[in-house]
């Protein structure tokens, strides 16, 4: 354990983000026919977005048929097409009662509302991504995304760093606790099923006890939404991403086929999809897709995305037993190598993979 919690010790210094302005509050009480030049991306013009009947939906997974003795194959395949066709799909059935989640978006509701100064008490340290923010930004001529982050670590338990943790509204860190308990149980159960997909034996060990962590974004509306990106196009760099959204604002888009497909979530479903980390260990087979956020002008858009990664003392690079036969495309690197370069390439498209990934 000492020596875990000495590994974990590591994260506390192994990123941050140059401070900004508060987006909500900007959004709220600045005059947005001005709207400050870092957030204006003119790219976001740059590639056409689909509608969802010309290339499909996302796939959807019952977890419930997963676990089921009579269905557990057919649905283990319909999961293995979904990580491999799509790096995305919604997760259904999944077994978190309705309960936790209306517990966990109230509290996210809630902390939202607080007054600015209140939720500065949470803000980033330097050197740190943790606390309230946002992410990821490295120079002061960067463009910025319009939106607001919390980011906490959540599992293992040790690994808490509970300064950040709010105490207000008074029931939030319970909210949490019992969110990302469940969160952990999905993750195992789709991991069970994507380890005998691959035919990959320990890749659920791989993770087990691996770190956990939660952002949740706070996106305001902007009346010039065609302006202004709330995530930059990024793939993430841990194993699974499962997000929920709080309410039903829309937003999510997805790289296919070099367009942007609209994702409509489901009432309570996780949207579930493949990180680099998970690429890299199936050496291709499965793949992390680019992702990003857009803008509603006229309703807030909030969400909880639960980030995966597999233990700190677990190389990053493909499984052996899956180079078989087969040429090798990623490095291996230490996981808290490998963190870093994703901390340093995150909001850059799929830069951080592409670095990792071997000359031919």
């Amino acid at each position: 354990m000492a020596a875990a919690e000495n590994a974990y010790s590591i994260l506390k210094n192994i990123g941050g983000s140059l401070p900004v302005e508060n987006v909500q509050w900007l959004a709220a009480s600045g005059d947005q026919s001005k709207i400050p030049e870092r957030y204006i991306r003119p790219e976001i013009q740059v590639d056409p977005v689909l509608n969802g009947e010309e290339d499909g939906e996302l796939p959807v997974i019952d977890m419930s048929k997963l676990l089921h003795i009579q269905h557990s194959q057919e649905e283990a395949m319909k999961l293995g097409l979904a990580c491999q066709e799509w790096g995305f799909f919604q997760l259904v059935n999944h077994g978190v009662s309705e309960e936790v989640i209306e517990r966990m978006k109230c509290e996210i509701q809630g902390f939202f509302q607080l007054p600015l100064e209140e939720k500065k008490t949470y803000a980033q340290k330097p050197g740190s991504v943790e606390g309230y923010g946002q992410a990821f930004v490295l120079s002061e001529d960067q463009n910025l995304d319009w939106g607001d982050m919390y980011f906490l670590v959540t599992q293992p338990p040790f690994s808490r760093n509970l300064e950040f943790w709010a105490t207000n509204p008074p029931t939030f860190r319970s909210a949490l606790d019992q969110y990302s308990l469940e969160l952990e149980r999905i993750k195992s159960i789709l991991l069970s099923s994507v380890s005998k997909n691959l035919g990959a034996e320990g890749l659920t060990d791989m993770f087990k006890d691996g770190m956990q962590s939660v952002r949740i974004n706070y996106y305001p509306p902007c009346h010039h939404a065609s302006k202004v990106l709330g995530l930059s196009p990024h793939s993430d760099g841990g194993g699974l991403t499962l997000l929920l959204q709080v309410n039903q604002v829309e937003g999510l888009q997805i790289k296919k086929n070099g367009r942007w497909l609209p994702i409509k979530p489901l009432s309570n479903a996780f949207i579930v999809n493949i990180g680099d980390t998970l690429e890299i260990m199936s050496n291709g087979k499965y793949k992390s897709i680019e992702h990003r956020v857009v803008i509603n002008p006229e309703k807030e858009r909030m969400s909880i995305a639960t980030f995966c990664m597999p233990r700190l003392d677990v190389p990053v690079g493909p499984i052996p037993k899956l180079v078989e036969g087969s040429e090798e495309l990623y490095k291996t690197l230490s996981a808290v190598d490998h963190l870093r370069l994703v901390m340093a390439n995150k909001l850059k498209g799929k830069n951080s993979l592409d670095l990792m990934k071997l000359e031919k």
